[in-house]
């Protein structure tokens, strides 16, 4: 097997209202990549939201008594938490300098994705101005494959992804927010391994996996590389949603 990552180069900084699938087809053009049926395309997070007008000035926002509570304690913006607090199902850990929530999309990950980055705003203090997550990444993913398919005839898989942290390890990772098109949970129960047992309670996370190696081809400061094509995923894509790798709270022994 050959699983291939080619960065699309020559990306344009992306306004709101940007057509992403027209730019990223561009993009393949550019670095003499064809598209065939079965690639994939991983897309940062940051280009989408960009694309989706999700930039917020802070000075926009008036903090609530629960913000104003909960900066005490995190030692961060009142106006930041405010978000964070706006775009969370739950607060679960707090501590001065981190603020550890569920997403409203059901992930765990700290302030709720919230960025400051690579974010530049039309006016104001540049140190005010943050990027939410898309609104909805299944259906973003979906809108991109769609004019892809439209544009080329290609049936392929769009994963939008994130970097987060995880339970009892150092370091960020890049982690599927948006899937369509392509399996996020591979189950292997069932498969034999080399001596023909049967695999019991193996179930891949194939999506993770893949954003997480498109991940280091991208970068995570001044690179400059938002999408990465992929061919050689040795899954078969299929229909899916972020929903088949989120642990229901019943079963997470983390909370």
């Amino acid at each position: 097997m050959t699983l291939t990552f080619t960065p699309l180069p020559q990306m344009p900084l992306i306004y709101p209202g940007d057509n992403l699938a027209e730019i990223l087809l561009a993009s393949m053009q550019s670095a003499r990549v064809g598209l065939e049926d079965g690639d994939i395309l991983v897309v940062a997070q940051k280009i989408v939201s960009k694309a989706e007008g999700q930039l917020v000035s802070l000075a926009t926002v008036t903090p609530s008594k629960e913000a104003l509570e909960l900066a005490k304690r995190s030692e961060k913006d009142p106006r930041l938490v405010e978000l964070i607090l706006r775009e969370s199902n739950e607060v679960l850990r707090v501590r001065p300098g981190t603020i550890i929530v569920e997403h409203r999309l059901g992930f765990i990950c700290a302030s709720a994705g919230i960025d400051h980055s690579n974010v530049k705003g039309n006016d104001g203090n540049p140190e005010d101005w943050v990027l939410l997550l898309p609104k909805n990444p299944d259906s973003s993913a979906l809108e991109i494959r769609r004019k892809i398919k439209v544009t080329t005839g290609n049936r392929v898989g769009v994963m939008i992804i994130d970097s987060h942290g995880r339970a009892w390890r150092m370091g960020t990772v890049g982690t599927a927010i948006g899937i369509s098109g392509m399996p996020g949970l591979v189950d292997e129960r069932g498969w034999q391994d080399l001596f023909g047992y049967r695999l019991k309670i193996t179930m891949v996370a194939a999506a993770d996996e893949l954003a997480a190696a498109a991940s280091l081809v991208m970068g995570e400061a001044a690179e400059g590389i938002p999408a990465v094509h992929v061919r050689g995923f040795p899954f078969a894509l299929r229909e899916s949603s972020l929903k088949e790798l989120i642990r229901s709270k019943e079963n997470d022994l983390f909370r």
